[in-house]
């Protein structure tokens, strides 16, 4: 009885611990340096926050590169790119797999935006959203402003109807 009270402890200490972690409208985006692979290229020496300062643009986290789930995300993101451009944001895909398989899937599925490479899951954590029993991130959605700091969250972004990306879509355009 003891071990089980314990273990109900622990539990909720990690689940408090992965809440603290998440991030808040008004936040600053950590800062990061990640690779990148588009389906012409990959850059090793990635992409920074840094770079990016000035600018909007959005962090797509997504699980894995060719599922059905993520890759509904991403086409939907690519059909729309149009007009995430006419707003000025920058669209961005992360995910834990390598540049290679980022740049054959964007080759694929003829992808017009860069996926980000967070292999060590370093950056996923800094933003609470990897999940280390599956090994790779929780479907979620960061808008950083050009002051870097986030203009909206989402950490239980859906793919199982266009709800999610039509919100995503009202928040942006009132920006």
């Amino acid at each position: 009885m003891r071990q089980l009270v314990f273990a109900v402890f622990a539990i909720l200490a990690i689940s408090a611990a992965a809440d603290a972690t998440q991030l808040q409208v008004g936040d600053s985006i950590p800062y990061f340096n990640l690779p990148y692979a588009t389906k012409d290229t990959i850059v090793f020496n990635g992409i920074s926050s840094r770079d990016l300062a000035g600018q909007s643009y959005i962090l797509a986290f997504y699980p894995a590169d060719w599922s059905p789930g993520c890759t509904k995300e991403v086409c939907t993101f690519r059909d729309a790119l149009s007009q995430f451009e006419e707003l000025d944001i920058t669209v961005f895909g992360v995910s834990v797999d390598n540049l290679f398989s980022h740049r054959a899937w964007a080759k694929d599925q003829n992808l017009n935006f860069k996926l980000l490479s967070d292999q060590t899951r370093k950056y996923g954590m800094a933003l609470g959203v990897y999940n280390e029993n599956s090994g790779v991130f929780k479907r979620s959605l960061f808008v950083v402003g050009p002051d870097s700091k986030l203009l909206y969250v989402d950490y239980d972004y859906s793919v199982k109807d266009n709800a999610d990306f039509e919100l995503l879509q009202g928040v942006l355009k009132k920006k």
